[in-house]
């Protein structure tokens, strides 16, 4: 889930390919997302930075 929230303990929240990620301690939802079994690496859902000149 990214540097960001590097030493935070987590709760993963799993249905079927659905992944909540939950802080164990303020139960905010950090990430949310719907596991592609087609992929071996699942995108971040964040927008992309700038393009290169």
């Amino acid at each position: 889930i990214g540097r960001t929230h590097a030493g935070t303990c987590v709760v993963l929240l799993v249905q079927d390919l659905q992944i909540r990620i939950v802080d164990a301690i303020t139960g905010e939802l950090l990430r949310e997302l719907t596991l592609d079994p087609n992929r071996d690496y699942q995108p971040t859902g964040a927008p992309k930075g700038p393009t290169r000149k």
